[in-house]
């Protein structure tokens, strides 16, 4: 087997500058006028936090679906609650009340300080959460766990710098760049369609 690297031709066409938001729409592919409208005052509102403003672009921009088939972005007011990154958060909240946090130690679950918020998961149980330090959303951490004990990560970038390297990097820790060469965004705008 011979493996060769290439460079991603929309991604060589952005200027140096480009937000890693619109190196995702480029190494996907994705069309932009795909964009929906969120109402990020009263999601915020429900939430009780501000959020990353990369996140908030990206869940504009794409919606409810997958990254290469693996990461599920979580979104408001998507059909299932473990899609909606408002009622996930209320209920991980609500289960650590009731049957404590163990599963998330040495960490605590927002709404505590600094706590984790969940953002995305994988179809292989992985789970991608901000730590909540910091009054600025925009400079919270990522850290991710899969579905074993001891399995923290934690990487010191914004949200959609993490979707990117996880798309183009074959060494990130939950890298998709390792199995395919060409990369997409899976919607299930026709699942929020029909409301489930």
């Amino acid at each position: 087997m011979v493996v060769a690297e290439r460079s991603d031709p929309a991604a060589d066409a952005l200027p140096e500058d480009a937000s890693w938001v619109d190196r995702i729409v480029a190494v996907t592919g994705w069309d932009p006028q795909r964009a929906r409208t969120v109402d990020w005052t009263a999601v915020e509102s429900r939430l009780g936090t501000a959020l990353p403003g990369d996140y908030k672009r990206l869940a504009e921009l794409f919606g409810l679906g997958a990254f290469d088939g693996f990461l599920q972005l979580s979104v408001p007011d998507a059909p299932f609650k473990s899609s909606d990154i408002v009622r996930q958060s209320q209920w991980l909240a609500e289960w650590a009340r009731a049957h404590g946090n163990r599963l998330w130690e040495p960490y605590a679950l927002f709404p505590a300080p600094g706590g984790l918020l969940e953002w995305a998961g994988s179809k292989q149980a992985d789970r991608f959460y901000w730590l909540t330090e910091g009054p600025d959303p925009d400079k919270w951490p990522i850290v991710m766990s899969e579905e074993i004990p001891d399995s923290w990560q934690r990487f010191d970038g914004s949200t959609a710098e993490f979707v990117h390297r996880m798309l183009t990097v074959p060494d990130h820790p939950f890298s998709t760049a390792r199995y395919f060469d060409v990369h997409w965004f899976q919607s299930y705008r026709s699942l929020e369609a029909a409301g489930g």
